[in-house]
């Protein structure tokens, strides 16, 4: 078998470091490193959230690149409500001793791609999209040589969590995602139209506890932590795990379903900015751009991760 080579961008995040974990715990892929990006806490949390994620991974040898501290052009939101003060509330983490890569992370993508043939890195997406644009518009050359950019964001039929119109991770930078989603790039969306219908339950949360490793323990705490808050706002016996999905799909894509659509994105409206508008009925003549994720098998999804993070230490 010969393992994906995956960059993954991110900024985590409990949802973030289980789909981090993921990644790590499966052969399947050949993690080239981290990206951080400034999203669910500043920048500087989630360059320290992504090492603390290695290490307890036990792949203190993974490189973790810091990105943008800020989106291309509108101020910084960022999501402690959901994620805590640090970012990864719950477990007890110490603080990470693994270095952090000098190179800016936009440049370290630029040069990862240029290094690397033609259409064999997948980028994987986990916040926003910031690092992401940002290369493409240093390098518009890169564009090509993606294989594949799998992301999580956006939402249609589900709506946003933001506001009523947009998810986070296309929120915070829309403009980033409007340069993506126009890049001509390969791109699959996993929206909260999935992300919704795979909910944790407590019981599958004490499994993780019960596998008997630290990485169960603490994606566990990170869990009670996490799950409250859409437990609380949407009323449900638990909360969606929204960026697994990502590394899940490209583990297991016949988890999945979706079809090709146009999906633009809003970036002039203060009213519905950052919406994915996903022509899925093909009202419009707009080509396809994106292949958009609305199903999952929920029982596969969660056994999945279960199963894989058991192989870690």
């Amino acid at each position: 078998m010969t393992a994906r080579p995956i960059i993954i961008d991110t900024d985590p995040g409990q949802d973030d470091a289980i789909a981090i974990l993921l990644a790590l715990a499966s052969p399947e892929f050949e993690v080239l490193g981290l990206t951080a990006v400034a999203g669910n806490v500043p920048l500087t949390l989630t360059e320290k959230n992504a090492r603390k994620v290695c290490e307890l991974a036990g792949r203190p040898e993974v490189k973790v690149f810091a990105g943008c501290a800020r989106p291309l052009v509108r101020a910084q939101v960022t999501a402690e409500a959901v994620h805590g003060k640090t970012g990864l509330d719950g477990p007890d983490l110490p603080e990470p001793t693994m270095p952090l890569q000098a190179q800016h992370a936009v440049d370290w993508i630029v040069d990862s791609l240029r290094g690397a043939p033609a259409g064999s890195i997948t980028l994987c997406t986990l916040g926003p999209l910031t690092n992401i644009a940002a290369a493409m518009i240093k390098a518009p050359d890169i564009v090509p040589r993606i294989a594949e950019i799998v992301l999580m964001g956006g939402g249609f039929f589900e709506g946003g969590n933001t506001t009523p119109a947009a998810e986070f991770n296309i929120y915070v930078d829309p403009h980033a995602a409007h340069v993506v989603f126009t890049s001509g790039a390969k791109l699959t969306m996993h929206p909260l139209d999935v992300t919704h219908k795979a909910l944790m339950t407590p019981a599958w949360i004490d499994s993780l506890r019960a596998l008997g490793n630290r990485t169960g323990a603490a994606a566990a705490a990170m869990l009670d932590f996490y799950e409250r808050f859409d437990m609380e706002k949407y009323g449900a016996e638990g909360g969606p795990l929204h960026d697994p999905c990502v590394l899940a799909y490209l583990l297991k894509p016949g988890l999945f379903a979706g079809r090709d659509c146009s999906v633009e994105i809003e970036t002039g409206s203060e009213l519905t900015m950052g919406m994915t508008v996903v022509d899925w009925w093909n009202v419009t003549p707009a080509p396809a751009n994106c292949r958009v994720i609305n199903a999952i098998d929920s029982t596969g999804f969660y056994e999945l991760i279960r199963s894989r993070l058991a192989r870690l230490p």
